[in-house]
This record gives C-alpha cells, structure tokens and sequence, in this order.
C-alpha cells in the first residue's frame, strides 16, 4: 500500500446483506473512514465497526470525492460507497477524476482499488425473469450533467438499433418530463405492448416489481429509486416474467432432445445465413458470377430465417413484432395530393394527442379503428386551430391559434421560452395568458407545422383552442408533491387535445389540499392518503356554479387512469355537440358506473348589475 494511505472505491450491489460480495465486506472492514450519500450509509450501517463515518446528501458528491483524496493523502484508508456498481453512475469516475485534477500518478500517488458490484440493470433484471439476455444499453434520465440534447440522442440510437435498455435516473421530483418524452420517443420504434419491467429498490425492504408495457408504463409510479428495463422486439412476456431470447431458436430446436446440428456443424458458415461471414461468401460468390448477392430477410425483422442448408443446417423461422410507427409511415401514401395545410394540421392534431391522431389515441377505448384519412383529420384540425388553410382572404396567412405551456405541473417559463413566444407573436401577433395556466398564441402563419416544430423544440406542451379535452394540474408545490405527476401527464400524454363535444377540464390536484380548485372542474381529480378522489360535473362559472360531485374516494393509482378514460369515452360517444360535461352528467344520470345526484338548491340572489 502506498504510504499516502488508499482509496477503496467499493459498489455494494442493491443494498441488502446477501447480494453484497465478499471482496466489498472485506474493503468496508479494513477501512478507516467510511465516505458516502445518507441513504447508502444508513443501508450499510450494520456492516461498520466504529470507523469513521462522513456522510452527506444529494447533489454533494464533488465534496465526498475530495474529501476522500484528502483523508487518504493523509495516510488513511478511506471507503466510498455506491450503491449497485461504483463504476456505473457511481462514485469510481468522480473519484479519478479529482485525482487526476490533482495530477496524480498511480505508481507514486493515493493507491486506488475499485471493488465491483451488481449494477440495477443485473438485479432488477433478475426480479423480472431474464430481460437483458441480449445487446443491452443503459441510459441515464438525469440531464443535471448531461445536456437533453444527448440524452435525447443516445435514446433515439438504442431505440432504433433495438436495443434492450435500462433506463436509470428516470425521475425526481423536479425531472418529470424525462419519462415522458422518452416513452414518445420509443413508441416511434417499438409496438405500444412492447414488455416492460419496473422495479423500485430492489432487493431492500420497499421492493416493488411491476410488468407492464411501453404503451401503459406511465400509469405505474416511477421515481429516483426505480429502474426502468425496457424490451426489444423480440422480449415476451410469460407467467409473469419478462424474457429476451438470446437467438438460440435460430439454430436449435429447443423442444427436441436430438438436434439437426450435429456439434461439429453449429460453428459453420452455411449454418448461421446471417452472419458477417455468410454476407462475405455471398459477396465473393456474386463477384465470381456477377450477380447480386442474395441477402436472406433477417429473423426477426418481419421476414423469416434462412431455409436449411443442404447439410441439415436448421433454422427456426421466426416473425418480428409490428412497429409502432406502420400505421404513421403508411398515411402519407393515402395522403398523396393532399394540400401542406392539412398536412400541417394532421402534425398539429398527433402533437396534441401525444404523436397519435385522436381517432388513434381514442380507439382503444372506443372500440373503433383509427381513421387516418386526411377528411377525418381535417375535421379534427378544425378544433385545433383556426389555420384550417395555409392563406386566408387576399392571400394573407391565417390567424392561426394554439395553446402553450412549459408542463403539465411546471408553471415556470424559461427565458428562453418566452424569447420565443416574443418572436413568434412580433407586431401582428398576441400573447394572452388564461386561467388554464397556458399562453394562448394568435398569429399570422402560412405554415403551422413549422411553427409548431419550433415551440415543441423549446419543449413546450402544444395544444389545440376549442371543443377539446384539457389536461391541466397544479404546480405539486413547486414539485415537492409529486406523487402524482405521473397520472397528470399520462392523462396529458392521452387525452390532452382529443375532440370534444365541448370543451372540457380534467384538472388534477396533488395533495388534499386542492388549492388549485380541481373539484371546481368538469372532471377532478385529487390525490390524498396514497389513493385518488374523483369528483364529476364541476360548473364553474354563472350564477348557479357549483362544485363537482365526489363520486369515488381512494382509488388506486393503477385504476384511476382507465376510470377517467372510460369517463371520457363515454361522454364523446353520448354526448351531444355542445353539451357541456355536467350537463350531460346529469341527462343520462350514470356514467361509467357513477351515478350523478342533484346539487342542492342555490339560493337566489339578486345581482345588484341587474343580469
């Protein structure tokens, strides 16, 4: 050991006594000094002897990295703890990094040993059956140190590349957007039922583990302690366990007791079609012949494996899933011919319905197939904004109308954001903030889709002026509460935008307080005591306003989402235009099981203006 003393940088896998190895127990019990976030001190406690301990909270980690330097220069051996692996979105890089500013050198500085541990993406993996058997990737949300930008990109790249991926740091209570644009962007590569397994603190006392999938992985709560696995095209769902097959089929006959292959053969070229040397023998015979080389369909890929060669070389045929985005690359080719404006408005009404049109985002509660004809969403368009053409009388570009906001719970503009606004309005256009907590944008524009591409850019949330459904919620006291944020922007996510026989609020509050008045609305939501209330037919203005009616106390966080879709699925197929909500509440008297009861009588009053 160095005379300077010696780093142990040491990963303790989950967190619980037995997944701990034995290297980790042996470097806890030789150091002096103990070095690490609260929680993971806590985790650890019953290991430690009396060493010293030096423990802080979040967002501290440059200051536990120095002082570990400094102890350990000081001729102590000095412990760093991470939970699952120190070398993965752990402590081990931090630690080098400070001794490298340092211009340390390894053969005569602070001597450092990096024990390993099981990482989240092995021991949640192993809660959910056997996800990561293939090409895997983990992708940390957090874009406290790493710009969006990137992490956008590094998601796009492992989506497109099919890519099974673990999603670390997938929110917190101030990073709540992450999630869900992360969902949008895998949904434009992977089918909505692709497998997908949460699991909060794995292996310690609040374990959690859900299967679910892509479409639906927003309803479930997901937060700083929960890693997210999320499927390629090939991972299924059996018995409850989620399983990635590691290509085995593609050569083996896994019922059988005898294969085709003999040993000898199953390393042969002619025995894996698909491979980089398969592709070499096709391309050297089709120089020899002069024809074009034969490429077989991948398995896997929508087509089938290779037939068997000559030498009973055997493969198991094998049919990809369907991709999310076949039914948005086949509209174009109905939409041929079809005027920019109403293509504009076709890209205004997926954004609004979170990259779906409203007959897609609706269908699987309506029972209906998606319309995707450029009619259906020209009559859509029409609710969304008044830009119906790309040029209104004497050749003048439209009025075009929409809403903005920078979240669902987020209240607070960025500069950068209302720079834009600014922009975009100029002279001719306006700017008017609504009790709706959004700006609503009036402005000339000959082409909504490019404007529309500019203000999502900003990551602001668009959405349509009219006969819609509008999802809006409080701030969750500026994030501290947000417990529920999840439903909020499911609901966001799938109703937000959608026709409406009129204009409709789904408003949610975050705590019992509903100091943002969700009871008020025409559907609100209240989260309180771990479950959801439900209140129907708020009005709230006019003389006769009144609160909604509390129909359901305590439902479940995984119940409330279908409750309020089925809600709405019924109002839009009973409703009749120009019906309000709690107008239509009360004609058909239940809805979705909840029966409405009349308000008790308002006193009359009479107003001193006269009205």
């Amino acid at each position: 050991m160095s005379p300077l003393g010696k780093l142990l940088v040491i990963g303790f896998g989950p967190g619980d006594m037995e997944h701990i190895t034995k290297r980790a127990l042996d470097a806890l019990a030789e150091s002096e000094v103990i070095i690490g976030y609260n929680t993971y001190v806590d985790l650890i406690r019953p290991l430690l002897n009396g060493q010293e301990i030096v423990r802080t909270g979040m967002t501290e980690e440059v200051s536990r990295a120095q002082e570990a330097v400094r102890q350990a220069e000081m001729g102590k051996k000095v412990a760093v703890i991470s939970s699952g692996d120190a070398g993965v979105y752990g402590m081990a890089g931090l630690v080098y990094e400070v001794l490298m500013q340092k211009g340390w050198r390894r053969e005569d500085g602070v001597e450092v040993e990096v024990v390993p541990g099981i990482s989240a993406i092995q021991s949640c993996a192993s809660l959910l059956g056997a996800p990561v058997m293939h090409d895997a990737c983990t992708i940390s949300l957090s874009d406290h140190l790493t710009p969006w930008e990137t992490i956008v990109k590094r998601v796009e790249a492992a989506a497109s590349a099919d890519f099974v991926i673990a999603l670390y740091n997938p929110r917190s209570g101030r990073r709540t957007r992450q999630i869900v644009e992360t969902q949008s962007i895998l949904l434009r590569y992977r089918d909505p039922q692709t497998p997908v397994g949460l699991v909060k603190s794995a292996y310690r006392d609040r374990q959690q583990v859900i299967v679910t999938t892509l479409e639906n992985m927003l309803n479930h709560d997901i937060g700083m302690l929960t890693t997210v696995i999320i499927g390629n095209s090939s991972t299924m769902v059996y018995d409850g366990l989620i399983v990635t097959p590691r290509g085995y089929q593609r050569k083996y006959t896994l019922g059988a007791t005898e294969q085709a292959l003999k040993p000898h053969q199953r390393l042969r070229t002619e025995a894996e079609p698909w491979s980089l040397g398969a592709e070499e023998d096709r391309a050297l015979n089709a120089s020899q012949t002069g024809a074009a080389p034969a490429v077989p369909a991948p398995a896997g890929a929508g087509g089938t494996a290779p037939a068997p060669s000559a030498s009973g070389a055997a493969a198991v045929a094998t049919q990809a899933r369907p991709q999310a985005v076949a039914a948005v690359q086949a509209a174009p080719s109905a939409q041929a011919g079809a005027a920019p404006a109403s293509l504009a408005a076709e890209a205004l009404s997926r954004l609004a319905a979170g990259g779906k049109l409203p007959g897609e985002a609706s269908a699987r509660w309506n029972g209906q197939a998606p319309a995707v004809s450029v009619a259906g969403t020209a009559a859509v368009a029409g609710a969304v904004a008044t830009a119906g053409t790309a040029t209104g009388s004497f050749g003048k570009p439209a009025l075009f109308e929409v809403g903005v906001s920078p979240g669902v719970g987020n209240k607070k503009f960025t500069a950068r954001q209302m720079a834009l606004l600014a922009e975009v309005a100029g002279d001719e256009g306006e700017l008017e903030y609504t009790p709706d907590h959004q700006i609503v944008l009036r402005v000339p524009c000959a082409d909504p889709e490019e404007l529309v591409g500019r203000l999502r850019d900003e990551r602001f949330i668009v959405m349509p002026i009219g006969d819609v459904f509008k999802m809006k919620a409080c701030d969750f006291c500026n994030m501290e509460k947000d417990d529920a944020v999840p439903v909020a922007e499911h609901l966001q996510v799938v109703l937000g935008g959608l026709q409406a026989p009129k204009e409709t609020s789904i408003a949610l509050n975050g705590c019992g307080m509903a100091c943002y008045g969700a009871v008020l609305e025409d559907i609100g939501i209240v989260y309180r005591k771990g479950g959801y209330d439900l209140f129907l037919g708020g009005k709230k203005f006019g003389r006769n306003a009144h609160a909604a009616q509390p129909v359901a106390e305590g439902i479940p966080g995984d119940q409330i989402t279908d409750i309020v879709e089925n809600v709405i699925a019924e109002y839009k197929e009973k409703g009749h235009p120009n019906e309000r909500f709690h107008k239509f509440f009360k004609r058909v008297g239940v809805v979705a099981g909840f029966r409405h009861e009349d308000a008790p009588a308002i006193v009359e009053v009479n107003a001193v203006c006269g009205d």
